[in-house]
């Protein structure tokens, strides 16, 4: 016993993004004063730490390749940023403007205060909202009427079966499906509401009708919004010098010689008996490891994993994915027509638009461009746009722009535009998929030392996957040591 803890425990983590830096962070803060000392080594296949989170200053203009925020319900990123020390770098969005519009018949309609994703929360914006026509209106209404569902706990149901049973085929084509899409790319016809948003199906099992349950929250909650329209902006934050301070925070506090990057594995092996992995890479250099934390895409993982598990790796490779990109375009604020008065607008797959949504990033987060100017930020791609994503830079950057023409009324050309790229980076969570992590679990518990953690699995935010990457690196320590002595944090 007393060499078998003489040894350093060895973890090897595989991926750099939020997810990977996450779960390495948290192992070095766990096993302060723990006797037996873990050795952790980071490998990215790229030559940079941070994944989809990128961070660009361009001409006084701060541009975001990947998210541009994170919200504070989920209490993961904020959290870890406080014991990081950067805490005081946490920047609310602007108290102006705090609204969104929705796209109907190529113009810009105020999305109705108090509309959250699905739902009104308050009647009287609802009914005088131009978005919806009165026949529409009229369906939705009936949630306040219709009886709520008993589904069995097997049961799924895609977000679209469930608004158009609920509010009628006009609500989810107007704005649940734009809105959604702005958060998951997906095609609400799939996409698993039970995975993504379960606290609608709560609703309807506590109170029977949306409408009702988010009246009553709201009035629970009455003064904490600003006016907040259905985004609830005022819970999106972010740093002053952009999404990357998180991420460069984290690669920051990695012991020197803990990360590899542009080290692409090539596959992984386990010696069942032992309990031991073997990681290689494919440049032929092999580390023996205790435990494994694959923090990435899941059919990535699946390709390292084929060989150890074919029921695992094909389990993985199932869960689909989604391209996309971002636009970024820099203008002078009088070449903008429009007022901008609000952080962007969504567009619904009706409107045949290039872009899905569009940010006026500029007008969201302080100290995004200088006086004078103005930074929208444009989304392309996507599960129900998947040509759009194959378009050429400048290709994309001309159909945006006559998005921008059309909407916001913007002839001029920009001072510059920046397109950042994610093949198949957005995970789909169909109808299915929490039977699929069931299933996926019970492969990995056989397998052990060996962890999973990223976007693919049970959330696909910033806070969501550092929540992944600690959870892992707890588990980990749980699993390869003592009992963890954790703090009040």
């Amino acid at each position: 016993m007393e060499e078998k803890t003489s040894h350093p425990r060895r973890v090897v983590i595989v991926g750099g993004g939020v997810s990977g830096l996450a779960a390495a962070h948290r192992l070095l803060e766990l096993q302060a004063g723990e006797p037996r000392p873990v050795e952790t080594l980071l490998l990215e296949a790229s030559g940079r730490l941070g994944g989809t989170v990128r961070t660009e200053r361009r001409g006084g203009f701060l541009l975001e390749g990947g998210p541009d925020s994170f919200i504070s319900e989920k209490p993961a990123a904020l959290e870890l940023a406080r014991r990081l020390g950067i805490g005081g770098r946490v920047i609310e969005t602007n108290a102006e403007h705090r609204r969104s519009f929705v796209v109907r018949g190529g113009r810009l309609r105020p999305t109705p205060e108090g509309f959250q994703l699905l739902a009104p929360a308050r009647l009287w914006p609802f009914v005088t909202t131009d978005i919806f026509t009165w026949r529409g209106k009229a369906r939705m209404a009936l949630d306040l009427l219709l009886p709520r569902r008993s589904p069995s706990e097997e049961d799924d149901e895609s977000l679209a079966g469930f608004v158009r049973r609920r509010f009628g085929q006009e609500a989810l084509e107007r704005v649940a499906q734009p809105m959604v899409g702005g958060i998951y790319t997906a095609d609400p016809e799939r996409l698993s509401l039970r995975a993504t948003m379960p606290r609608f199906l709560e609703m309807e099992r506590e109170h029977r009708s949306l409408i009702l349950a988010l009246m009553r929250n709201a009035r629970r909650q009455a003064g904490g919004r600003n006016g907040a329209s259905g985004a609830r902006y005022g819970l999106f934050l972010s740093f002053d010098e952009g999404m990357q301070v998180l991420t460069d925070a984290l690669a920051a506090r990695l012991p020197a010689g803990s990360v590899r990057l542009r080290t692409r594995v090539g596959g992984a092996v386990y010696e069942r008996e032992a309990g031991r992995w073997l990681v290689r890479t494919e440049a032929g250099e092999a580390f023996d490891a205790d435990a494994v934390c694959l923090a990435l895409p899941a059919y990535a993982a699946a390709r390292l994993l084929r060989g150890v598990d074919a029921t695992l790796a094909a389990e993985l490779e199932a869960i689909p994915y989604a391209s996309t990109a971002t636009v970024n375009l820099a203008y002078r604020r009088e070449d903008i027509p429009h007022p901008l008065d609000g952080f962007g607008f969504v567009v619904p797959f009706a409107e045949r638009r290039a872009a899905l949504a569009c940010t006026f990033s500029s007008v969201k987060f302080p100290s995004r461009a200088p006086a004078g100017r103005a930074l929208l930020r444009a989304f392309v791609g996507g599960a129900l746009q998947p040509e759009m994503f194959e378009l050429s830079d400048d290709e994309m950057v001309g159909a945006v722009r006559r998005d921008l023409r059309d909407l916001l009324g913007v002839a001029a050309g920009p001072l510059f535009s920046h397109v950042e790229r994610w093949p198949r980076s957005m995970a789909q969570y169909h109808v299915g998929h929490l039977r699929r992590l069931a299933r996926i679990e019970e492969r990995v518990r056989g397998l052990r030392g060996l962890h999973l953690c990223g976007n693919a699995y049970t959330g696909a935010g910033v806070p969501d996957c550092v929540r992944g990457g600690e959870a892992a690196a707890e588990s980990i320590l749980e699993e390869t040591g003592p009992p963890l002595q954790r703090s009040s944090q």
